[in-house]
This record gives structure tokens, sequence and C-alpha cells, in this order.
């Protein structure tokens, strides 16, 4: 059976054993389909989906809740990158179109630009044990200052001491860094110092693990994982989560854009521990939104001034480039550094962007909510109702929708 989320408005009884379809007992795809079918009707099975209306409320966190069978959340990419699927979401024209990320070049012009996180993943999920219980500690890897001091987030049983010092257990659990621990500050996060010369990010990539998302094999990683969720154009160490539209992008494919004429630009942010917290609230408006480091740089913003002045559209790749590129424009043309916690949410006037790719997101996160505030509610609760449907993968590892 599936793991199941709730549809706002929508009620779905528990599977009845009694009941039997043409291909056997009803699933959970089948379920949400079913219920899906009996509140909005059934819609055109032709590759090219008209939208309709669903008139609700967009600043309550119920509104982004939705039913997903478990097999649709992708654990493992596809085969190659690119093959992913794509749902073109047309605004203009209100429609839906299926395509596969290699066919992004048909969708986009010469005068278009490309803007890419940078970004790169690193290894900050940490496993070792307390010297001083032997008890098993867990730990997130969230920064490092100048003096080489870690900012973590830490799990273990019993109460953590200052001054204790914990062992770091390479991937093969073999002993490897011993770690200070120095200040504990509020909602388990700590302050701490490894027993090293070697560099912070040496020491993430010889001993940390992939930092995956619990709905990704429950957390555990796979070797193939320190290629998978990492972006084949990352170069700026320090986020604790990929920036994962970028995920479907090979560099066949990106040179295939260049060759077009079609720009490519580069942004940075580095993803943080808020990508793994939930919105606590239930009206939109009283959510704190998370901080994070982005910086765009004069060279970039040069080359987005250059694609308006050429009449063409500027594409983020992924929620994290939004984020860069509307904090930004926010403070004025030409460069910008800093930390942002802007918060994209309904009623919000973009001013940056005018396309965006993006995988499909959990329900009752900030990324949905982006989303569904530069898609419009109607046609994007569609997408997502169509890609139920049609039983594309969902989450991290899984397929893209492209925004036009």
């Amino acid at each position: 059976m599936g793991i199941f989320f709730t549809f706002p408005s929508l009620n779905f009884p528990p599977a009845d054993p009694q009941i039997e379809s043409r291909r056997g007992r009803i699933g959970p795809l089948e379920q949400c389909r079913g219920a899906l079918l009996a509140q909005y009707g059934k819609p055109s099975r032709s590759d090219r989906i008209e939208s309709r209306g669903y008139p609700v409320p967009m600043l309550n966190l119920a509104d982004y809740d939705f039913e997903l069978p478990k097999e649709l959340i992708a654990q493992q990419p596809v085969a190659s990158r690119s093959d992913a699927r794509l749902m073109i979401v047309d605004r203009a024209a209100g429609t839906i179109e299926h395509a596969h990320v290699r066919d992004l070049a048909d969708w986009l012009s010469p005068a278009d630009c490309l803007v890419l996180n940078d970004s790169r993943v690193v290894p900050a999920r940490l496993d070792g044990i307390r010297s001083q219980t032997g008890g098993r500690w867990q730990g997130l890897f969230l920064a490092a200052d100048e003096q080489g001091n870690w900012q973590l987030l830490c799990k273990t049983r019993g109460r953590l001491q200052e001054g204790e010092r914990i062992v770091l257990k390479d991937r093969h659990s073999r002993p490897a860094v011993q770690l200070m621990m120095l200040k504990r500050f509020e909602e388990g996060i700590w302050i701490a110092r490894p027993d090293s010369s070697e560099s912070t990010w040496g020491i993430l990539d010889r001993i940390g693990r992939v930092p995956l998302p619990p709905y990704i094999r429950k957390g555990e990683m796979v070797d193939d994982d320190l290629q998978w969720y990492q972006t084949v154009y990352a170069d700026q160490p320090g986020s604790v989560a990929a920036p994962t539209a970028g995920l479907h992008l090979t560099q066949k494919l990106l040179s295939g854009l260049e060759e077009r004429g079609i720009g490519l630009a580069k942004v940075t942010l580095h993803v943080g521990i808020g990508t793994f917290r939930p919105i606590a609230v239930q009206n939109l408006d009283e959510h704190r939104m998370h901080s994070e480091w982005g910086r765009l740089t004069a060279e970039t913003a040069e080359q987005l001034s250059q694609a308006h002045e050429r009449q063409g559209r500027v594409v983020a790749v992924g929620t994290t480039s939004v984020r860069v590129l509307e904090t930004a424009a926010g403070k004025g043309p030409g460069p910008w550094e800093g930390e942002t916690d802007l918060f994209i949410k309904p009623g919000y006037q973009f001013q940056a962007i005018d396309a965006l790719l993006t995988n499909f997101h959990l329900p009752k996160s900030t990324l949905l909510v982006l989303v569904r505030t530069f898609g419009g509610e109607e046609l994007i609760k569609k997408a997502y109702w169509t890609a139920v449907e049609e039983g594309y993968r969902f989450f991290s590892y899984g397929d893209a929708m492209l925004i036009l």
C-alpha cells in the first residue's frame, strides 16, 4: 500500500477489500484517481489538456496538501538525466503538454537565458560515537566559520554535554575524526570543532554521507548518490540539499543549448536546514521563512540585462535560483550577495523571472507555494492532478515541469 497525503476538500476512504477493478484489487493510485475524478471529473486524455478552475483560497496551508501514492516517489533518477519527463505548463494558453527534458531547447528561444544554481551539495550527514558513553550520535553539517568551527544539527540519546567528544566514522564505519562539542543553541543546533588540520570540505568529502531526504530510501545513501545527487555544474560547496531541478541537465544538453544561442548564467544559493523543516502554521502569512546565503555576480547581472534587451526570457532552473533572482531584483539592478529569507507566496509580484524549470514538490512545502504563486492556482493544481494521472515521478529524483 502507498503512503498518503491528504488533498484539501477531498475525502479518501480506505480501500474496500470487496471492490475489485478490471485489473484486480484497487490500489493507492486508483484510489487517488478515483477521488479526484469524483471531485473534478475526468480530464481530456489528449496530450494537450485545457486548464479548468479550482477556486480555493491560497493562504491556508491545507490548500497545499495532496495525496500521492508511494510508487510515484522516485527512489533514484532515470538512467540518463535528460530522459526524465518534462511537463510543459503554458500560463498564457492555460494548457499542459508532455515532453522530456532532452527536448528543452524546443521550448526556448535563442534570446532566452537559463539561470543555474551552481551550489555544490556537501556530504553533510555524519555518523559517530560518543566517547563518553559509547552511544550513537548523528549529525548534519550546516556551516563552518573562518576559525574552522562547525555548525551542526545533532541527534543522540540522552543529553549531550558541552565539552564532550564525538568520534566521527567514515562511510565504512571506521573511526576517522574527533569532534569537540563546544556550545549548544536552540533547536538542537551545536557549535563544534574537528580535531584535524584538514579542511572542512576535505573532511566531509572523505567521511560524510549524502544528506538524502527521508522519502528516498529513508535517507540511506548508496555510492551512486554521490553523483546522482549533484548537478553537473556544481562548483560552490555549501548546500545540504540539492537544487533538484538542475539534476536533469547534462553537459551535452547544456552545450546544445549554448550552440542554439541560449544563454547560461549562474547564481549561488546554498540550500540550508529550512529545506527539511515543514511549514508549522496554518496561515502562510504567519510563516517565518528560513534564511539562506546567496550571490548574483556582476557578470550574471550583465547577462540578464542583455537577455532583456534581446526581448528574451529569464528562465530560472529551480526555486533556489528564483529566490536569488527575485531577492536581487528587490535590491535594485546589479550584483547582490547576502542572506535572503524571501518567502514567495500568493500576492507576490515577480520582478525577475519569466519562466521556471522545477520538480514536483512535497505537499505543504514553501516550494509548492512558490510554484503555485508563479504558475497560477488553477493551472498548477491541474498540472499536479495530471502528473498523478499520467504517472509522473515526484520529488528530488523525479520528473520536471517547465512553466512558461
